[in-house]
């Protein structure tokens, strides 16, 4: 599908590249493996022995090297500042008063009140955001499956391309692929296979109509090319190679790409476009035919690189009603 137009060819021109090597006088670049880092042999780390263990002194027991003789082992000699008892015996002294414990057992529950009761109100963690365009029906997949139904797979002789129901018993497609052709053969995405005659081709726009009874196939929704934005996500639907209902998906590249054996401007797409792409619809993510996908942009006798060009259905439209009109 590879247009004549040198504009949509894409045949590079110019200088060929600069001849690489060193500079001139230098020496010879040398390719092999290159230097790396020192390698470090890591293995299990030893620990340091740990630090040995200070004696353990007994209360009971006199320091070392005190003089005077060994106190007496036994039980501690009372407080003589302890309180006494009616009798006069000393009592010991309690560790802690009475409001002295009420305190320090207030502070310790409202503590633990306090860190229990901000785990049970603790907010929940906000869940992630649904990705966009789900649920919403504009994803690539919703619009496939929106568009699928109406796309054909055209049949004339040799030649093969695609085209698009545009309603109860039309097809659009590709002027270039029924040229010569008076019927052609569609192929339905059920399977289905019925005869169509040629109504017109426009030569300058490259569209074409052919009228059939399609037997309730739906047509597909027609939309608009005007508000289309550079970046904007497309998919491209047709049978490359003969491939019937190939999707693929990319955005649009730009909007008003002259040409000069167009007479208005075309969409140019990344969306993969192939052999037997042509006459396939262009599709926005709703589902809506944007485009007829008309050529691409090769370098010499490469594929697909990226660059397709649709008619703008705007424009498409217009023209398949005039076809229709003189038929």
């Amino acid at each position: 599908m590879p247009n004549t137009d040198p504009h949509l060819n894409g045949y590079p021109t110019g200088p060929g590249s600069p001849a690489g090597g060193p500079p001139a006088g230098g020496p010879p670049a040398v390719l092999g493996r290159p230097a790396g880092p020192r390698h470090f042999v890591l293995g299990e780390p030893v620990a340091p022995p740990p630090p040995a263990p200070e004696p353990t002194r007994s209360r009971l027991l006199p320091p070392t090297g005190a003089a005077g003789p060994a106190e007496r082992v036994g039980p501690p000699s009372p407080d003589p500042e302890a309180p006494r008892d009616a009798a006069g015996t000393r009592r010991p002294r309690p560790l802690l008063t009475m409001a002295t414990a009420l305190a320090l057992g207030a502070l310790l529950g409202s503590a633990t009140t306090g860190l229990v009761t901000g785990l049970s109100v603790a907010p929940e963690e906000p869940q992630a955001p649904a990705a966009v365009g789900q649920g919403t029906g504009t994803t690539t997949a919703s619009a496939a499956q929106r568009v699928l139904p109406s796309v054909v797979q055209v049949r004339a002789g040799s030649r093969g391309g695609s085209g698009v129901i545009i309603d109860g018993s039309h097809v659009v497609t590709n002027g270039h692929v029924v040229v010569g052709a008076s019927t052609v053969e569609l192929l339905l995405e059920d399977g289905r296979s019925v005869s169509g005659r040629v109504l017109g081709a426009d030569e300058r726009n490259d569209i074409a109509v052919v009228k059939a009874d399609f037997g309730g196939t739906p047509a597909a929704a027609i939309g608009s090319s005007a508000a289309l934005q550079i970046g904007q996500p497309v998919i491209a639907v047709g049978s490359p190679l003969g491939l019937t209902g190939s999707v693929t998906a990319g955005v649009v590249s730009a909007v008003e790409r002259s040409s000069g054996n167009y007479p208005g401007p075309m969409i140019q797409t990344d969306a993969s476009i192939n052999q037997g792409n042509s006459g396939g619809p262009l599709v926005d993510l709703r589902g809506q035919v944007v485009g007829i996908n008309t050529a691409i942009a090769t370098v010499g006798s490469s594929g697909n690189i990226g660059i397709g060009f649709a008619v703008p259905i705007d424009r498409a439209a217009q023209v398949a009603e005039r076809i229709i009109a003189r038929a």
